[in-house]
């Protein structure tokens, strides 16, 4: 009796309530920070010999390493347009780099910010144009405050903040934490909870580390000098971000979540992983993550489980008591609430990923941000192009591109020839193709890929927004 009134004292006092997982009495804070191009293996808490990533190991021995978490596609813009909607970015036409969003997605910005959250994005965006007028930009996706770059850049970077070019000074991830926790700091003194994105231009090439980060790696050749120093930079960075959530105490109600948006393309970047940034094996999607959240996490815990960057939108709104929105459409990710409570480690629901061919779109965020400089000084602000529109339809018959369907150990991967099938648990290095061994597993997968495939088509082709 009395350990069964101190259980319902605790989570009353946590602020969960007894009938399902709701968070709503104390609305935790949200961190979502990302890097660009870091690889599964790009950690010091993987072994790897020569990185020094102090603050990512702390992280990993003090709240939850995912071993398994994978980015929704095997290059940028489309992993980022996955985070912020909970969905594959082919349903929105996101197909390679440079492409934006669909006007009319719903993102975990505009869905958090009616339930009262401040929300704010820092660093690349990458998923249109940072210009104020324009429907891609950061601001006409529901967040309040932003001071975001177009695509990655470097030390001393530009930025667009609320559409006004601003230029700051120093490292570049460190510059980009500086903005972040100014305004980080100011919500914590309105008492108001938050939503902060976060994602770094590092460690994208050109790779330019500066004197303090190329310290500890004189042996090294010259470019691997500079790659390893603007991963240490994000380091340090993570570190200010931690010390000042600290200083603030604001660290045990903020869920700080760190990942990769692809693989990685440096010698040794996979930890072992094939593949690499670009294409579906498991170097190209698989990515490091970590979530560090000491009022929910009090133990340092490691999960096998499949997680995918399409989870953060369903799980970050179960955790601020935020049902899906009205007319939400169809979702790839899931919860992850059960996984974070240590309730499970299994992921019933499989998860699809599909390479479509088309080109990327280049865009050089320091070139475009200084036009638009160049503009605001001289008082004649050019209009924003006009994107977020997907004009042509697609077909439901046949689904061009490399694809793979993971569900739980099971890979099928298909691309050139006959599709593979690879068991991760025992081959986690995709080295032997057992499809031949297990016919009837690869035509059940191949029939659920074709089938998600189908419905990613019919999103794609305008059918969520007809409802």
């Amino acid at each position: 009796m009395l350990s069964g009134m101190i259980r319902i004292f605790t989570l009353l006092f946590a602020g969960t309530c007894l009938s399902c997982t709701c968070y709503a009495a104390k609305k935790p804070n949200f961190i979502l920070a990302m890097a660009d191009d870091q690889g599964w293996g790009e950690m010091g808490y993987q072994g790897h010999k020569a990185l020094k990533t102090p603050n990512f190991d702390d992280m990993s021995k003090s709240g939850l390493r995912f071993d398994r978490f994978y980015a929704a596609a095997p290059v940028c813009s489309p992993t980022r347009a996955s985070c912020l909607t909970g969905r594959h970015p082919n349903r929105m036409g996101v197909f390679k780099w440079g492409y934006p969003m669909r006007t009319g997605e719903i993102t975990i910005a505009e869905a958090l910010k009616k339930a009262g959250y401040a929300t704010a994005h820092f660093g690349k965006w990458h998923l249109g144009s940072v210009r104020a007028d324009s429907a891609a930009c950061p601001g006409a996706n529901g967040f309040d405050e932003w001071a975001s770059a177009p695509n990655f850049y470097e030390n001393n970077p530009l930025f667009s903040h609320n559409g006004k070019v601003i230029e700051v000074k120093g490292e570049s991830s460190l510059a980009t934490m500086e903005i972040a926790l100014r305004w980080i700091k100011k919500m914590a003194e309105a008492d108001k909870p938050f939503l902060a994105v976060i994602w770094f231009g590092n460690p994208h090439d050109p790779h330019i580390g500066v004197d303090k980060f190329l310290a500890p790696y004189s042996k090294e050749s010259k470019a691997m000098q500079n790659f390893y120093a603007e991963i240490t930079g994000m380091d340090s960075a993570m570190g200010e971000l931690r010390k000042g959530l600290r200083d603030i105490n604001k660290h045990e109600e903020t869920l700080l979540w760190y990942t990769s948006d692809n693989g990685g393309l440096k010698p040794n970047s996979m930890g072992g992983l094939s593949g690499k940034k670009g294409n579906l094996l498991e170097g190209g999607i698989r990515v490091p993550a970590i979530l560090e959240w000491p009022a929910r996490i009090p133990e340092p815990r490691t999960s096998s489980a499949p997680c995918n960057t399409s989870d953060f939108y369903p799980t970050l709104l179960e955790l601020a008591g935020v049902s899906l929105p009205k007319g939400q459409p169809p979702l790839d990710g899931i919860s992850l609430v059960p996984l974070i409570e240590g309730k499970t480690d299994i992921r019933k629901k499989a998860m699809g990923f599909w390479d479509f061919p088309a080109p990327g779109r280049s865009r050089r965020a320091r070139a475009m941000l200084e036009a638009l400089r160049k503009e605001q000084q001289a008082g004649e602000v050019k209009p924003a192009p006009k994107e977020g529109h997907v004009e042509k339809q697609y077909s439901t018959k046949s689904f061009p591109g490399p694809a793979a369907w993971i569900d739980g150990d099971w890979k099928l991967l298909r691309g050139k020839g006959a599709p593979k099938l690879f068991n991760l648990a025992k081959d986690f290095a995709e080295k032997n193709d057992i499809s031949a061994k297990h016919p009837e597993k690869v035509a059940d997968m191949q029939k659920a890929l074709h089938s998600w495939q189908h419905s990613v088509t019919l999103s794609l082709n305008g059918e969520d927004y007809k409802k």
